[in-house]
């Protein structure tokens, strides 16, 4: 449940929530996504978490991430770091868990809600902790996938989850082959 007249922030874990739509089959629209939490609340920011390679010359999700950070997001990006793991396949790593954490924890004290984009089971003890700070906390992903793209403790710790489905006629736009990609190697649960 969200009020009209409550301080609200966003934090986009960005590997997971593509990870849960890609499993949907549908892309977000970011635009229609923030304006949808403008209608529900005064969105304070809307922070958007993604790693990228900057070994390559180009990273598919460079346009996005430029796009998100010239249309009201907060970006917040590291490098990802590349490595072979022991059956010689290149693996990427990039969490940005705690980066999510310090700044929902700091932010904390000036919001009444938060609504976190990602089934992420490692952010259990973030919802508790804010939670405690007196800040509802409402979490968006999917069930509706096989497997489910939410840890059950996190949904369980969460004020409002939130079906990332039911958020497809608002938010949601069909999958393009073209589309800028966010990698799903570091989206887990």
């Amino acid at each position: 449940m969200f009020y009209r007249d409550e301080r609200l922030a966003l934090f986009i874990d960005g590997a997971n929530l593509y990870a849960a739509a890609k499993a949907l089959g549908f892309d977000i629209d970011y635009k229609l996504l923030r304006q949808e939490f403008m209608r529900r609340g005064k969105l304070l920011r809307a922070f958007y978490y993604t790693a990228m390679l900057e070994s390559e010359e180009y990273s598919p999700i460079r346009p996005l991430v430029d796009w998100l950070h010239y249309n009201g997001y907060s970006m917040v990006t590291k490098a990802a770091k590349e490595y072979t793991d022991s059956q010689g396949r290149r693996k990427v790593k990039g969490n940005m868990d705690v980066e999510l954490c310090v700044d929902a924890m700091e932010l904390a004290p000036r919001l009444d809600h938060i609504v976190l984009f990602s089934g992420d089971g490692d952010f259990r003890p973030l919802v508790e902790a804010l939670q405690r700070a007196g800040v509802r906390v409402s979490v968006v992903s999917t069930i509706r996938s096989h497997p489910p793209m939410i840890a059950d403790e996190l949904r369980r710790q969460a004020d409002t989850f939130i079906e990332l489905e039911e958020l497809r006629e608002v938010i949601g736009r069909p999958p393009r082959e073209d589309s800028t990609r966010e990698p799903a190697s570091s989206a887990t649960t």
